[in-house]
């Protein structure tokens, strides 16, 4: 069993782990990109099932090129998209329910050092935790897009935010892969997940938040 009283830094992913927002953002990338047509809107849902955890900015500029064929990316015509998108996201992410248990492992760990790492946006991540009384749990900060998770946990490292031992908690392929290259333990959680990844190589896999606060 996992040392989990060991850990200086606990690294979390937000949707699908403290937020139960991964359908509220599958919904959101459909919605935003039907006027083009339901065919492209469910390829660029395939594209971001399969892609969790990396930027809007990336899965947009891809249905541009990638789904729609355009040569490059106009980017009047992205900023719509952007700004579509996250006005479906922004009342979901208000409303969303919240990973029970967070408190309780919060009070367990509280000599550690909390993060948010997301593919979200940042100021958009920075404001929703702020309204929903969530950001003084994150006493190391709350970063998201327009920079990737690797390069957010490297330039961490570096700066020391990130301290050893450390632990992300994530439910996406990318999470895993991204705590792989930062050397970071990984606990993959369940419940909300939509990836159809193979997590064998994770530390531990666990249904929830509250999961983890039981094996204290």
């Amino acid at each position: 069993m996992m040392n989990m009283k060991c850990y200086k830094t606990w690294v979390f992913d937000c949707d699908g782990v403290v937020l139960d927002s991964n359908r509220i953002k599958t919904d959101a990338f459909f919605r935003a990109a039907e006027p083009y047509g339901a065919h492209y809107a469910r390829q660029l849902v395939d594209y971001h099932v399969k892609n969790g955890g990396i930027s809007r900015y990336i899965k947009f500029q891809y249905f541009m090129t990638g789904i729609l064929g355009r040569e490059s990316v106009d980017e009047a015509e992205l900023s719509h998209l952007l700004s579509t998108y996250a006005e479906y996201v922004k009342q979901g992410l208000l409303s969303c329910d919240v990973a029970p248990g967070i408190d309780r492992l919060r009070q367990l760990t509280k000599d550690s050092n909390w993060l948010i790492v997301s593919g979200g946006d940042q100021a958009e991540l920075r404001s929703v935790f702020s309204q929903r009384g969530l950001d003084h749990l994150f006493n190391g900060g709350i970063y998201g897009s327009p920079d990737t998770k690797d390069e957010i946990l490297s330039r961490l490292k570096v700066e020391r935010v990130i301290g050893e031992p450390a632990i992300f908690v994530g439910d996406s392929q990318y999470d895993i892969e991204a705590a792989r290259r930062a050397s970071l333990d990984f606990i993959f959680v369940s419940d909300w997940s939509e990836s159809s990844f193979d997590f064998r190589d994770a530390d531990m896999t666990l249904g929830s938040i509250a999961a983890i606060a039981d094996q204290f």
